[in-house]
């Protein structure tokens, strides 16, 4: 059937984006990203927060770098600048979105999550939300989501510090839940870098952080519930906090970012996993695995096609002359 697929595809004229490996075949939607961070789509057009402070806007595969004006200069420390980003759900009428960066401000890296507009071929900071969220060079989180509740769900880093995740009057290693006048409630404590959120049909909430060493987790999140970091880690136990449903175990790292369900299945970005990982919630198992792409940053479901970018421009990766590359994964 995959090769029936492929066939077709090139009879069409687009053999050369077109490439089968045997979890599947992909197409290349646009390439020459620059360090991408969160997918977000529009009608036909996607919007790709990048983390030196653009936007990317793709339509029928040409790219254009949409610059964000910030009221703070993003930080240049480790894993920082333009992160989170999420279209609001009205984007149609008010053209605005959610943004998380990090920026400096007395030699000091901040945290801080605001509404940007775009206006023309740019984007302009006009509000912000949430601010002088205490950061370090690493552990920033970052993730963005907007729930079923129509809430906003921010997801906040450790900064480098284990200790802040049990700290209750600390933003760090936390996941908040945010109204639009900026009011928030601590949605779950004792997380170390949490960078992925994803809903099922039935509006059940799944996260996706990274472990101190290997132990990366995928758990099923209940609001108040204390995820256990650092006190327990992988599948360790403790009264009162809460294990991951799926784990990588102790000797081997995935470095999960973003997570979406597609078709019934939860599809995971990994970067130091260099994968989308296919996850079996009811055996808590990979299911399967989609290499060849390096390090991969963010999954995208439009409810037909899945779509995941790679990130191997961070300072991490190995690049190759086009990357980093918005892929659609065909089934």
């Amino acid at each position: 059937m995959k090769r029936l697929l492929l066939l077709s595809l090139i009879l069409f004229g687009c053999s050369d984006e077109i490439a089968s490996t045997e979890e599947g075949i992909t197409e290349t939607v646009a390439t020459n990203l620059n360090t991408p961070w969160s997918i977000n789509q529009h009608e036909d057009t996607f919007y790709i927060s990048e983390r030196v402070g653009t936007i990317a806007k793709i339509n029928d595969g040409k790219v254009e770098h949409e610059n964000v004006q910030f009221s703070n200069n993003l930080s240049h420390a480790s894993e920082a600048g333009l992160l989170g980003f999420v279209l609001k759900k009205d984007f149609g009428d008010s053209h605005e979105a959610f943004a998380y960066y990090t920026y400096e401000q007395n030699g000091e890296s901040f945290n801080r999550v605001v509404t940007i507009k775009k206006e023309n071929d740019a984007w302009y900071e006009t509000t912000i939300h949430l601010d002088a969220i205490p950061t370090g060079n690493i552990h920033h989180g970052g993730r963005l989501e907007i729930g079923p509740d129509g809430l906003l769900y921010v997801t906040i880093g450790d900064a480098g510090n284990p200790d802040n995740a049990q700290v209750s009057n600390s933003f760090n290693g936390k996941i908040l839940r945010m109204k639009e006048d900026g009011s928030f409630e601590i949605f779950s404590i004792g997380h170390r870098n949490p960078q992925g959120l994803a809903w099922d049909k039935d509006g059940t909430l799944y996260e996706a952080e990274h472990g101190q060493s290997a132990n990366d987790e995928i758990n099923l999140m209940e609001q108040g519930k204390n995820y256990g970091y650092p006190i327990i880690q992988g599948k360790e136990m403790h009264e009162g906090l809460e294990p991951p449903i799926i784990t990588s175990g102790d000797n081997e790292t995935w470095a999960p970012s973003g997570i979406t369900f597609h078709k019934g299945k939860l599809y995971v970005a990994t970067l130091r996993g260099e994968a989308v990982k296919v996850m079996d919630l009811s055996s808590g198992e990979v299911e399967r695995s989609i290499t060849g792409f390096g390090r991969v940053r963010d999954v995208y479901s439009d409810g037909e096609s899945l779509y995941f970018i790679t990130n191997n421009t961070d300072g991490r990766g190995k690049p190759d002359a086009d990357d980093d590359v918005l892929y659609r994964l065909i089934e």
